[in-house]
């Protein structure tokens, strides 16, 4: 589900118009943002916690020479799930119940100049059937085969015989 999908969905569960919502979820990202950047968290119970993490710097060891290595101090967002979203997520009857026909969206009708359905795929073959051989492998051609084939082949890299 992408942004515009979400202000649909958000707008017929509600019932609020589309330019409403959308100003309403622009707005509260925006500051979420702000605040998560000024350090503060942001907790909006029963869904999720934001927040900006400072990370001290450190000493590492490289894994492959075991080398000892300075890593720097780094900022990083940090977006934690509470227990309300992780329920609603593990377990359908725990997730709200949406209106009827918010989610999935309805199909969209077919227009004059919109593309055909592609025809069901063919049943596979039951264990009585003849297997399927593999589809041979395509050669490349002996302008692209490179210098290696070109000299088990005996021609020179433009494909034509050597000169010699």
């Amino acid at each position: 589900m992408n942004r515009k999908e979400l202000v649909t969905a958000v707008a017929a569960h509600t019932g609020l118009d589309h330019r409403d919502v959308d100003t309403a979820l622009r707005g509260t990202t925006e500051v979420i943002e702000a605040v998560a950047a000024k350090g503060e968290q942001v907790t909006i119970s029963g869904f999720a916690k934001f927040a900006r993490v400072d990370r001290p710097a450190r000493m590492a060891r490289n894994p492959a020479t075991g080398a000892p290595v300075k890593v720097k101090a780094s900022k990083k967002a940090k977006i934690t799930p509470l227990k309300g979203f992780k329920d609603a997520v593990m377990s359908a009857s725990a997730a709200p119940k949406l209106a009827r026909g918010v989610w999935p969206p309805a199909a969209k009708k077919a227009g004059p100049g919109a593309p055909a359905k592609k025809a069901p795929a063919a049943k596979k073959a039951g264990r009585g059937a003849p297997a399927k051989k593999a589809p041979a492998a395509k050669k490349a051609p002996a302008g692209r085969r490179g210098a290696a084939a070109a000299k088990q082949a005996g021609t020179g890299r433009g494909g034509g015989p050597a000169k010699r």
